[in-house]
């Protein structure tokens, strides 16, 4: 059928993610650090997209194209979360990459001597996994949680990443120009399953960094809570710009 569906220029695209994060079907991701159109009949032609485009990559156009298909995206969704869920491993199996544990640390915030180099470089991370793709929606350490939700590239732009940001939160980590998909899904059945009590968004100050921050503010509009949240911007040069 002909009918109105999106084209993205990926001659203007400059890989920002923020289309991604504003289509909520999951037609768009990012390949190859371009924005794409993954399936035609993700798309429904409403243009949520449009608007978040920083260089005007992306116009409706009329072409022949798959009908828009609800059902599948939903069944997309539905399995998404159920992909997300806490997994049960057994003790001698399974990635210890994506296995959800807490680590134990002193009372000092410090883990035992013997897991520590010098004392002025104690790790704060108090849980793992930390990529944002493969934590679990519900988990132990998210009960009570001030969660710190960060772009992966704001840890080597300042030396006191952990004591500043990371002491006494969760921390979540993602790269919405790099990874595929977009985050606010996952976000938003952590914030809604979880007694979280704040959230702190850390990004650089370019502009694909912008998707984590919108993936945030659409997790906690879906939510159905009201969270106290922040967000704050790094220059390149590691300086808090806002």
């Amino acid at each position: 059928m002909v009918r109105r569906i999106i084209e993205i220029d990926q001659e203007i695209c400059n890989g920002c993610g923020a289309c991604a994060a504003a289509c909520h079907e999951g037609a768009i991701g990012m390949v190859g650090g371009k924005a794409t159109l993954l399936r035609d009949d993700y798309c429904d032609g409403l243009g949520d997209c449009l608007p978040t485009c920083p260089t005007g990559a992306i116009r409706f156009i009329e072409r022949e194209a798959a009908e828009y298909d609800e059902a599948a995206v939903l069944a997309k969704k539905a399995a998404a979360l159920k992909s997300s869920a806490p997994v049960q491993m057994p003790p001698s199996g399974g990635c210890p990459g994506s296995r959800s544990q807490v680590l134990q640390r002193t009372a000092s915030g410090a883990v035992p001597a013997t897991q520590t180099g010098p004392t002025s470089s104690v790790s704060q991370l108090t849980q793992w996994p930390v990529q944002i793709k493969l934590l679990p929606v519900e988990a132990p350490y998210f009960n009570g949680a001030k969660l710190l939700i960060a772009a992966d590239c704001t840890a080597y732009a300042r030396s006191d990443f952990h004591e500043r940001f990371m002491r006494n939160r969760i921390t979540l980590i993602g790269c919405p120009k790099l990874d595929e998909g977009d985050y606010a899904e996952k976000l938003t059945e952590i914030l809604r399953r979880n007694d979280i009590r704040e959230v702190t968004v850390v990004r650089m100050e370019v502009p694909c960094c912008g998707g984590i921050q919108r993936a945030v503010e659409t997790a906690l509009q879906q939510s159905g809570k009201f969270i106290p949240w922040q967000v704050v911007t790094l220059g390149r040069d590691g300086n808090i710009l806002d």
